[in-house]
């Protein structure tokens, strides 16, 4: 047997060990319960932190895009300690990810002769770095919950982007088609046109996006574009409106300028029979309206002339302004020809019968003395007073009536300033009453 065995070449300590090679043993056959135990449940800890280590990394990824969406967004304090907080968060996801990558790549336990004391330590550290992924993992489901008012409100606002945008550009295509459209009735209307091309830059900078100007600014810009070129539109498409009613008031002033010049001729007539018939003081402030009148004329005439150029010239903001200048002009010479004829027509009828006037000064009297003695024993002096003196004052104006040349002027204005004073007797005393007092 021995010489049999020499005759293979093997020396005697390998030929003892044959047996036990051959049974499929060796050193994991005697001492591997124990080592496969530990093994196991290190490969378990290892499992359980890839497990972990993914949902930290998914929950990190997604809520990234989350935190990308309110930092473009929104500006505020609230937003920006948002962001700050997520960095901060993820200084301590990068020190748990890398306690768990280093346990990972400390111990390989797929060894064939891992001792049983080094896939206990694999294990232990294993699971120390899955709680620490646990731990950042629940902070950060903490924090993204409280992003929810944040969130919602940089999603409502980036769902506005897109439609802004394109109304923006519907807007600006609309008025380019309205002013197109006025332009070709024969209406150059280049001060919309200059408001129109004002808008281009804005454009080139809504086609160039919000990744580059920023949501809030990019709504913004929007909205004003779409504002500003709806504005050119409305007013494009009124201008042919405008320039026929523009046309129309040339033509109405031009007939007040030739009615009232011809008025102004007629005002002399008028105070020369006030002069005749009347004292210095009812006519002394009407003696310069003539030659007033008729340089106010002059003016709205001038006026008028710019107006029709500017209008020929298409400048409507001008034309428009210098129409309104006429009109002022015509109404404020128009009340000063009237001033005369109607001095002329109340001085005629006072002269005629003073007893009218003084009638309907007494009767406005008499009702407020009606009114203030209304359940009452004796009138209040407050309102007594002044009703007296209105009385007194009255007295007074009819006895200038007396004079060899009455003053009917400074009569009316004084019968006319007693009806002021007993109204704002009558006023006061509804006040009170209503007031309960």
């Amino acid at each position: 047997m021995r010489d049999a065995l020499a005759l293979l070449g093997l020396p005697l300590v390998a030929v003892l060990a044959l047996p036990a090679a051959f049974a499929g043993g060796g050193t994991r056959r005697w001492f591997g319960g124990r080592a496969e135990s530990r093994r196991a449940a290190a490969q378990a800890a290892k499992d359980a932190a890839a497990a972990a280590f993914y949902e930290l990394d998914t929950a990190q990824r997604d809520l990234r895009i989350s935190i990308e969406t309110i930092g473009a967004v929104d500006d505020s304090p609230a937003a920006r300690r948002a962001v700050a907080d997520f960095e901060a968060l993820g200084g301590r996801i990068d020190e748990a990810s890398r306690a768990y990558i280093d346990a990972v790549d400390a111990h390989d336990l797929d060894r064939d002769d891992l001792e049983a004391a080094a896939a206990a330590r694999a294990r232990d550290r294993l699971t120390a770095a899955t709680d620490g992924l646990v731990r950042v993992k629940r902070d950060l489901d903490r924090f993204a919950e409280g992003l929810g008012p944040l969130l919602g409100k940089a999603e409502t606002q980036l769902a506005r982007l897109a439609p802004a945008v394109e109304r923006a550009r519907q807007s600006l295509l609309a008025a380019s088609e309205a002013l197109d459209a006025v332009r070709g009735s024969g209406l150059r209307a280049d001060d919309l046109a200059a408001r129109l091309a004002a808008l281009a830059p804005e454009l080139t900078k809504l086609n160039q996006g919000a990744g580059q100007h920023g949501v809030p600014r990019t709504l913004e810009r929007a909205d004003r574009v779409a504002r500003e070129a709806q504005a050119v539109r409305a007013e494009a498409e009124r201008l042919p409106e405008r320039a026929a009613e523009i046309d129309r008031r040339l033509v109405s002033l031009r007939t007040r300028v030739e009615a009232l010049t011809t008025r102004t001729g007629q005002v002399e007539p008028v105070l020369s029979e006030l002069r005749r018939r009347f004292a210095l003081a009812c006519w002394q402030d009407l003696q310069h309206v003539p030659e007033q009148a008729a340089e106010t004329v002059r003016q709205a005439e001038l006026k008028l002339r710019e107006a029709r150029t500017a209008r020929d010239e298409q400048r409507w903001p001008d034309a428009t302004a210098l129409l309104s200048t006429v009109r002022a002009l015509l109404d404020a010479t128009d009340e000063a020809v009237s001033a005369a004829g109607d001095r002329l027509r109340r001085l005629n009828a006072v002269q005629k019968d003073p007893r009218q006037e003084i009638d309907r000064t007494r009767f406005t009297i008499r009702d407020a003395q009606r009114l203030a003695m209304a359940g009452r024993t004796t009138p209040d002096p407050r309102h007594a007073r002044p009703l007296d003196d209105a009385v007194a004052r009255l007295d007074r104006a009819v006895t200038t009536l007396e004079d060899r040349h009455p003053d009917y002027w400074h009569f009316l204005a004084e019968t006319e300033a007693v009806r002021q004073a007993v109204a704002r007797v009558v006023a006061r005393i509804r006040e009170e009453r209503g007031a309960g007092r």
